[in-house]
């Protein structure tokens, strides 16, 4: 009985020491910048770790009054690339705090 309580409590310290890794890392997320791009580059959308669009970079070449639904579909298509990339820096980022952990319910 005495081992399994040791063994709880180790437990229990390495999550709080996991948690606390993980919400400085969220913390630095906020500065992270990705960039998803359409058009060949035509298209800028910037986003950062938290998912925030924080600039959007349009060409004055894909700019036509005669077909807005184009120049929708790139920032939409920008924005989606963005936001793909922010997803990805933020499970790299807090990935590597759960590795080797063996913890029940966490993948």
């Amino acid at each position: 009985m005495r081992g399994g309580m040791n063994n709880m409590q180790g437990m229990m310290k390495q999550m709080q020491k996991m948690q606390k890794k993980m919400q400085e890392e969220q913390e630095k997320l906020k500065d992270e910048k990705v960039e998803g791009t359409a058009g060949g580059g035509m298209v800028k959308v910037t986003v950062s770790g938290h998912k925030e669009v924080v600039d959007v970079e349009i060409s004055e070449e894909v700019v036509d009054p005669d077909d807005i639904e184009m120049l929708q579909d790139l920032i939409i298509a920008a924005t989606n690339e963005a936001m793909t990339k922010a997803d990805e820096l933020t499970s790299e980022r807090l990935g590597k705090h759960t590795k080797g952990m063996n913890i029940p319910g966490m993948m």
